[in-house]
């Protein structure tokens, strides 16, 4: 007996995005853990699944990676473009750490934070705010950093005014050369930033889908409205924003590279693990465009398997 027994007249049925192939979903969580790195016809060429032994090791794994992106663009001369989540905390630590220790400023480095709280008009929530992306950002990467941060001009906040300048400023940023890295972490509804599963119900086709850029005040899935509180809020719903502004596919599928992280505060767990890696490439399944970018997805060894 289980959720495709039952789902029918019970009040789940509808709560998932129309989509969703549950039996395929299903099918994708039966393979072996020992199989979860083998190559799909789907991956990018350049795309590997890391496994990572604990929360710890993945996230300062993947703050690695971001330090190493903002290294070899300095030594190569380059201008980078970071699209960034806030979480998990503890990468922004290891970022900053490997960057003080090799003495790299961010000088070229233009980040771009890719969701904010909002209301249903895209109104944001104070910047002072302590639970804001805004300050969470300055207190976990750009206040450690000091004057090696990057300038507060290149510091961009998905704001009610400046979310919509996005698409101009990062276009010019790679007509000059810019490198485009897309930071994140995979959520329990396999979305990316707050580009939810189920805005793919809104679009006549793929292309109308792939050429939005941005949402404000996107309606979150009720998943993901939990899946923040127990993650941002220390589990207090009433805490949680129903809506916020988040970046599109418009813009994240530009990404020259990815560093995507599943587990740790991302929670997703092994559903969202292996529908990524093998469902194939779904509008229905944000998460499942990564693995078409160049780059890691890093994963804790605990996401392998379903008990």
């Amino acid at each position: 007996m289980n959720f495709l027994d039952t789902v029918e007249q019970s009040l789940l049925l509808g709560f998932y995005p129309t989509g969703w192939d549950m039996k395929r979903i299903d099918k994708c969580c039966a393979n072996s853990p020992d199989h979860v790195e083998e190559r799909q016809p789907f991956w990018n060429p350049q795309f590997e699944a890391v496994c990572c032994e604990d929360k710890q090791v993945l996230e300062m794994k993947k703050g690695h990676e971001i330090a190493n992106e903002i290294r070899k663009a300095k030594m190569l001369g380059y201008e980078l473009v970071l699209l960034l989540p806030v979480y998990p905390k503890g990468m922004f630590s290891w970022a900053v750490y490997f960057l003080k220790v090799w003495d790299i400023d961010c000088n070229h480095v233009h980040c771009f934070n890719s969701y904010e709280w909002s209301d249903k008009d895209g109104n944001t929530v104070n910047s002072n705010f302590s639970t804001s992306f805004t300050s969470l950002m300055n207190t976990y990467f750009y206040e450690p950093l000091g004057e090696n941060a990057p300038p507060e001009e290149q510091r961009n906040f998905a704001t009610q005014s400046n979310l919509s300048k996005y698409p101009k400023k990062i276009g010019k940023l790679k007509e000059s050369g810019a490198r485009v890295v897309l930071v994140t972490g995979i959520g329990r509804m396999m979305n990316i930033a707050f580009w939810e599963p189920q805005f793919a119900s809104e679009f006549a086709s793929e292309d109308e889908y792939m050429a939005q850029a941005f949402r404000k005040g996107a309606k979150l899935h009720p998943i993901s409205v939990e899946l923040s509180a127990m993650t941002h809020f220390e589990s207090r719903t009433t805490n949680a924003s129903c809506f916020a502004n988040t970046i599109g596919p418009a813009i994240f599928m530009q990404t020259d590279y990815v560093i995507a992280g599943c587990g740790g505060e991302s929670r997703g767990g092994a559903m969202v693990l292996w529908t990524t890696l093998r469902y194939g490439v779904s509008v229905w399944i944000p998460s499942t465009f990564i693995p078409t970018m160049a780059g890691k997805l890093f994963y804790s060894s605990d996401m392998t398997g379903l008990e």
